[in-house]
């Protein structure tokens, strides 16, 4: 499908450009875009099935509006509200007929008097009243809105096409927190709350800084930014003297993005609050639920419909001063209950929210509006995917490993005994049509996967020469045997000897980590040989874990295996660990394999208590660093969805 879209995109400061920027590359993988942030000499309809328009309130989609209007499309409405743009593309270039035909055409006669009053000079326009929707919903073959309340709007204004709800994408950033924290000289233990974007009055910033004074007296320590543009007719500075909160309160300003998202890292709770409010969304506010903040919204238009279990909503009448307090206090004197939202924003938005969910979604719904087949709506909230079932307990007992171990091998399987039976625990189970490979097979667990989760074929690979097989046997202590074929090749540069699709299922434990120059040829050859909607079960040392940091803070090396393997007699060399990786590389590393992680955890290689590393993890609650995920292994399971994204990411390859 072949896709035309129209939208102002980067270095333009616009939170749509922002969007359409980070839209526009997922959706590119999935069909053939064309993006046009301004308006193209020749246009020809006729060489795309669809075309997509980003609109927005503001001169920078005065190109994509009237390209709407000749050419019509499937518009993406971000609010339900285009009077500042039509007076923009009419008033400010001195035509003042169109502005009033548009006006009329859209409010009718009473709104037409008072745009009379507005041609003379009398009053402003009436923005509010007059939202200038019906003109484009009048051309639009359908639309794309992030909200019922923007889909109400809609229809009200005339689009009898198709709409689509589709969330608003969210960013995931990670940037350094406490690099912030000290440039803002905000101590550790000190509550950060912050106000981000165009720092206009209906941001309901009085009211926040009110709040924010009454918080001061029974926290004195608590801080707050304000990060944007302040608006010319909002005397801010004035207001936070006059709130005696000076030595509490810095106005930031605009800042570049990759400040303005160490800034949002810094904080501890967000205010994302407005009213009025026309449907529009907040790419900050998605930022800020991307990493996992504690949010207040306004519960009023779009921000009203996100679940009450990802951010708190204060009303916006009388009590709304009091209900900012409230929560300020709670989520300040109670940094769990703050830990426990922003884990459940970040969840949610992971479910829902990724830009490759949304841009899945556009592009089914494109596909859909130009064959002129129905779409189904997604659901609002795409529940938890589960992890595979893991077999019975009794597939994964240590006890059974054990029996199939050569007595050379019986110290190293009975010091990772712990990993074998967590990696067979999360292995899906196979049945009699159903293959699976094990990587750097050694025949310890490789029986289980026949005898206990049920593959009706099994077989193995190794480093060594390309294009040699060998039959290895095992023998467990009843005399029973296992046999399977082992390939020999090297992972990193060789093509994998097996079709297209031909595995349900492969094991790649403790194999990463050894690898030496292009570990990206392993992931997507192991993408390729398995069938559409298979997992990979991968294993790896976490260098993210307890024991590194406990070790580096103390002087020593992190790496869980950082010593170089004396060659044995035959001169043999086995391969040592060349890069140990962090659980929270595991998702880029299988999305840009082409994976999507069904389950992500990390443990231990050997059931044991360590309380000599309980200080490294009061270190990182102390500076509210991320707690999770600090097992000494890694344990990832992924599902195939489509084929490698990426051949050489920037984050692995130099």
């Amino acid at each position: 499908m072949r896709v035309a879209f129209f939208s102002p995109m980067p270095p333009a400061r616009s939170g749509i450009a922002d969007y359409a920027a980070a839209l526009a590359q997922p959706l590119a993988r999935l069909c053939d875009l064309d993006v046009f942030s301004q308006a193209p000499r020749h246009f020809d309809p006729s060489n795309y099935d669809a075309i997509l328009y980003q609109m927005g309130n503001n001169p920078f989609h005065g190109f994509t509006y009237e390209f709407a209007l000749k050419y019509p499309g499937v518009v993406v409405m971000h609010e339900s509200n285009l009077h500042h743009l039509i007076a923009d593309i009419t008033i400010k270039q001195g035509d003042w007929d169109a502005y009033m035909r548009e006006v009329e055409f859209d409010g009718g006669p009473q709104a037409l008097a008072f745009a009379q009053r507005v041609r003379r000079l009398e009053v402003g326009p009436d923005y509010d009243g007059v939202p200038m929707l019906r003109r484009l919903m009048a051309q639009a073959r359908a639309a794309v809105v992030h909200s019922q309340v923007v889909a109400d709007d809609l229809r009200a204004a005339g689009l009898a096409g198709p709409i689509a709800r589709i969330q608003h994408g969210a960013w995931i950033p990670d940037p350094p927190r406490q690099e912030f924290r000290e440039k803002l000289g905000v101590r550790p233990n000190d509550a950060l709350i912050g106000i981000f974007g165009f720092l206009k009055p209906y941001k309901r910033i009085a009211e926040s800084l009110r709040a924010f004074k009454r918080l001061v007296r029974l926290e004195p320590s608590a801080r707050m930014i304000l990060v944007g543009e302040p608006h010319p007719d909002f005397p801010l500075a004035s207001l936070i003297r006059s709130l005696e909160l000076d030595a509490h309160v810095r106005v930031l300003g605009y800042t570049p993005i990759e400040h303005f998202e160490g800034y949002l890292a810094a904080c501890d709770i967000l205010l994302n609050l407005r009213f009025p409010t026309v449907g529009e969304s907040s790419g900050t506010l998605m930022r800020a639920l991307g990493m996992g903040k504690a949010v207040l919204v306004s519960n009023v238009g779009s921000f009203a419909e996100f679940p009450d279990t990802v951010c708190l909503k204060t009303p916006v009448d009388a009590s709304e001063e009091d209900l900012i307090f409230e929560y300020l206090n709670l989520l300040v004197s109670r940094p769990e209950a703050r830990h426990t939202l922003g884990a459940a924003a970040r969840d949610w938005v992971s479910r829902n929210c990724t830009w490759e969910i949304a841009a899945a979604r556009y592009a089914s719904f494109l596909e859909a509006v130009s064959t002129g087949q129905p779409w189904s709506q997604p659901p609002d909230d795409v529940a938890a995917v589960p992890a595979p079932e893991p077999p019975p307990a009794s597939a994964v007992d240590g006890l059974y490993i054990l029996n199939w171990v050569e007595p050379a091998a019986r110290s190293y399987a009975e010091t990772h005994i712990t990993r074998f039976e967590k990696t067979l625990e999360l292995t899906p189970r196979g049945g009699p049509d159903h293959r699976i490979l094990e990587m750097g097979a050694y025949m310890q667990i490789t029986p289980a996967l026949k005898h206990k989760l049920g593959y009706g074929e099994v077989r193995g690979c190794y480093y060594g020469p390309s294009g040699a097989t060998e039959r290895r046997s095992a023998h467990d202590e009843n005399g029973a045997e296992f046999s399977c074929d082992v390939d020999l090749f090297d992972a990193e540069k060789d093509p994998f000897p097996y079709p297209d699709g031909h595995f349900h299922t492969v094991l790649c434990c403790e194999l990463l980590e050894h690898l030496t120059a292009d570990p990206m040829h392993m992931m997507c050859e192991i993408n390729r040989i398995l069938a559409p909607g298979g997992h990979l079960v991968l294993t790896t040392p976490n260098s993210a874990s307890l024991r590194a940091i406990s070790a580096i803070l103390q002087g020593y090396h992190p790496g869980f295996f950082p010593a170089y393997i004396r060659p044995r007699e035959d001169g043999a060399v086995d391969a040592r660990h060349n890069r140990e990786y962090t659980a929270r590389e595991m998702p880029l590393l299988f999305s840009d394999a082409g994976f999507e992680i069904t389950c992500l955890e990390t443990g231990p290689f050997k059931a044991e208590q360590k309380p000599e590393l309980l200080w490294t993890d009061r270190l990182l609650e102390h500076y509210s660093l991320d707690r999770q995920h600090r097992g000494d292994g890694i344990y990832a399971v992924g599902r195939k969805t489509g084929p490698p994204r990426h051949r050489y990411p920037a984050w692995l390859y130099n």
